[in-house]
């Protein structure tokens, strides 16, 4: 919300970039070609890209990083891009969604990927402009997962280098989808490796752990909510660009979508269960040492009670002036602990 207050009061569509500054400078990649040709290239300028939109050729323009509007508004006059879906593009954190303007077909999508080394998933904004015979990639940084995709496409393997535009729309969708599927590896392995603690040994970093991990499964639903919305639009939607034979793939795409978000289900209520499973441990410890603790007091009251009665500084008392006295209160003292012992064994309190 507060990376957003600069946008407050700007007229719609105002190039304002929102979010991190990812890269340095942005960088552009060119992939170009069909059935039997193709090249790739690394662009200085995004203008050398603009020549291709009108080849019979499928072209793949991807820009990596967001913070220069000029860029994006360039893109947007060269290739009739509504002002609203500039804006979309420039302002990351956008919930997933697919706009059909006719001529062309806007989607945004979020690319997570699982950060080894803060142990945490991490989210980037992707934007694609789909055209008849052009897709267009918008990226926060360097670095994706389209680069199964990429080697498809240099290789010639399947059939993405004789379809059209949108078979490669769908083909970068699906590396996206993909990547959650091994996100969901990864977090059913640390939720096996908690379970396990759980059981074993439990502390308050494992406590720590279940709510990283609630917060974590809250994220990625609702990343992964949206995206099934997203793909179901462009399988069952009446676009001229999406032809019948994508539709069939994009259709697949979808059910991963609801396998993912089944899976994400079930690592919630596991969690969930996990978690009640932790607070009824530490109530159970809690009630043993209660126990243990009621055990000894009830055991050292009577004990206490003759102690007591003949700590008392009276006179006269009998007993004071017997020669086994003494032994007689012991004796009395042990007969009671061992009769209460022996009953609570008997009530399998011990």
């Amino acid at each position: 919300m507060k990376r957003a207050s600069k946008k407050i009061g700007l007229a719609p569509g105002t190039l304002v970039h929102v979010g991190e500054k990812k890269t340095e400078d942005v960088q552009f990649t060119l992939i170009d070609y069909d059935a039997a040709n193709f090249q790739e290239k690394a662009i200085e300028a995004i203008e050398e890209s603009f020549p291709f939109k009108e080849e019979p050729t499928v072209t793949w323009i991807n820009i990596d990083g967001l913070h220069e509007v000029g860029v994006i508004e360039s893109i947007g006059k060269h290739f009739g891009l509504h002002p609203l879906i500039l804006e979309d593009i420039v302002h990351t954190g956008q919930r997933p969604k697919m706009d059909d303007f006719e001529e062309y077909l806007f989607a945004v999508l979020n690319m997570l990927r699982y950060d080894q080394e803060d142990d945490q998933v991490k989210a980037e904004q992707v934007s694609l402009v789909v055209g008849s015979n052009y897709v267009i990639s918008f990226q926060e940084r360097p670095g994706d997962v389209f680069n199964g995709v990429r080697e498809r496409l240099r290789k010639g393997k399947g059939r993405i280098r004789k379809a059209g535009s949108d078979y490669l729309a769908y083909a970068l969708v699906d590396a996206v989808v993909d990547e959650y599927f091994l996100i969901l590896e990864t977090i059913g392995e640390k939720i096996e490796g908690v379970e396990e603690e759980l059981l074993a040994n439990s502390t308050r970093e494992t406590l720590q752990n279940i709510h990283d991990m609630k917060r974590e499964m809250i994220f990625f639903r609702k990343q992964v909510w949206p995206l099934r919305e997203l793909v179901n639009g462009l399988s069952k939607g009446e676009s001229s660009l999406i032809r019948e034979s994508t539709g069939i793939y994009l259709r697949d795409v979808y059910d991963h979508t609801i396998q993912i978000i089944d899976t994400i289900e079930s690592f919630r209520d596991m969690l969930s269960g996990m978690l009640d499973i932790y607070l009824s441990t530490i109530s159970n410890k809690m009630n043993e040492v209660m126990k243990v603790l009621t055990i000894i007091a009830t055991i050292f009251i009577p004990l206490t009670f003759v102690a007591g009665i003949y700590g008392m500084n009276f006179k006269y008392m009998p007993e004071l002036e017997w020669r086994w006295g003494y032994f007689m209160v012991w004796g009395v003292m042990v007969v009671i602990l061992v009769s209460l012992v022996g009953y609570f064994k008997r009530k399998r309190w011990l």
